[in-house]
C-alpha cells in the first residue's frame, strides 16, 4: 500500500504542501502521483481504462505499487486532442472517483486533472482532494471553486493549449517565462483568498515546449525552486523521451522514465506524476536514502 513517511527534521515552507488542513511534509520523502486516464485517446493508455471499473481496478493497482496520489483524468491533453464536453468528462471521471474513494486505503488522496470547474466541484464532492489544472487555474471560476474548498491545487504552464500547443513554440527565454507565469498565478490565487502553501507548480513539460525547452526546464529545478513552493513534475512516457532515447516505440520510454525519476528529485522535484509507481518509486526513494541518509 502506498508509504507517507514523515521527516523528523522541520519542513520549510517551500517543501509542505497543504491539502484538505493538513500539512504533507515533502522534504525528505515526496510523493508518487499515479495517472488513470479514463479516455479513448490519451498518448500512452488510451482506451485502457474508460470503464469505471476498469479505472478503479487500476487506481487500486497504482496504489498498491505505492502511488500516494492518485490523478484521474477524463480529457486527454495530448498534443492535437480536441475538447469534450463538460457532461462527457463528468460522466467518464465520476464513477470510478466514487468508486475509488470508497475502495482506498486511508491516506491515499485523489486528483482531478481537469481545466473545468464544473468537473473540478462535482468531482471535490465526490472525494476528490486535489484540483490539477493544466490550465493553471487561469479560469477565475476554477479559483473561485478552490477558493471555496480546502483542497490542495497543482498549478500547471502550459503555452496554448492542447490543440496548438505544439505547433513551433517560441519563448524568448523559457524559463523566466515559466516562472513568470507561476508568480502571476500565484498571485491571481491569493488575491482570490487561496493560500499559496495550497498550491504545488508544475512547468509543464511537453506542454507547448520543444524538445530544447524541455531540456533547459530539466536542467532547472534548483532555479525553479526559486517560486518557493514545492514542484510536480511530469515525464512519464513522453515524446522527448524517445527523441533522446531513439526509439519510438511507447513501450521503451519506461526505464528512461525511471532514471528521470531518480534525477529529479536530485535535483529537487517533490512530486513525480507517472504511469508505472512501483519502479519510479524505488527510484526516488534511492535518491532520498542518499541524499538525506
Amino acid at each position: 500500500m502506498a508509504h507517507h513517511t514523515a521527516s523528523i527534521k522541520t519542513p520549510s515552507a517551500a517543501n509542505t504542501w497543504l491539502i484538505g488542513g493538513r500539512s504533507y511534509d515533502l522534504s525528505h520523502a515526496g510523493m508518487i502521483m499515479g495517472i488513470v486516464n479514463v479516455t479513448p485517446d490519451s498518448f500512452s493508455d488510451g482506451g485502457n481504462f474508460q470503464d469505471a471499473d476498469a479505472a478503479t481496478e487500476h487506481a487500486l493497482h497504482l496504489e498498491s505499487e505505492g502511488a500516494a496520489i492518485i490523478d484521474f483524468g477524463g480529457e486527454s491533453t495530448r498534443p492535437g486532442a480536441a475538447t469534450i464536453s463538460t457532461k462527457d468528462e463528468l460522466t467518464r471521471v465520476l464513477p470510478p472517483i466514487e468508486r475509488f474513494a470508497s475502495l482506498r486505503a486511508g491516506e491515499t488522496l485523489i486528483s482531478i486533472d481537469t481545466s473545468k470547474p464544473e468537473v473540478a466541484a462535482a468531482a471535490l464532492a465526490a472525494g476528490a482532494d486535489i484540483i490539477n489544472d493544466v490550465t493553471g487555474f487561469s479560469d477565475p471560476s476554477m479559483r473561485s471553486v478552490a477558493a471555496g474548498s480546502t483542497c490542495g491545487l497543482v498549478l500547471m504552464h502550459m503555452l496554448g493549449n492542447p490543440r496548438n500547443m505544439q505547433a513551433n513554440p517560441q519563448y524568448e527565454a523559457v524559463l523566466e517565462e515559466v516562472m513568470s507565469y507561476w508568480r502571476q498565478q500565484l498571485e491571481l490565487c491569493e488575491q482570490d483568498g487561496i493560500a499559496s502553501e495550497r498550491i504545488i507548480l508544475d512547468p509543464g513539460i511537453g506542454f507547448g515546449k520543444s524538445l530544447a525547452h524541455n531540456l533547459e526546464l530539466l536542467q532547472s529545478l534548483p532555479e525553479m525552486q526559486r517560486s518557493g513552493r514545492p514542484l510536480l513534475m511530469g515525464v512519464s512516457r513522453k515524446s522527448f523521451i524517445a527523441a533522446l532515447v531513439g526509439r519510438e516505440d511507447i513501450s521503451h520510454r519506461e526505464w528512461p522514465t525511471v532514471a528521470l525519476s531518480a534525477y529529479l528529485r536530485q535535483q529537487g522535484a517533490s512530486i513525480l506524476r507517472v504511469h508505472d509507481p512501483g519502479t519510479n518509486l524505488q527510484a526516488m526513494r534511492m535518491s532520498e536514502a542518499i541524499l538525506f541518509g
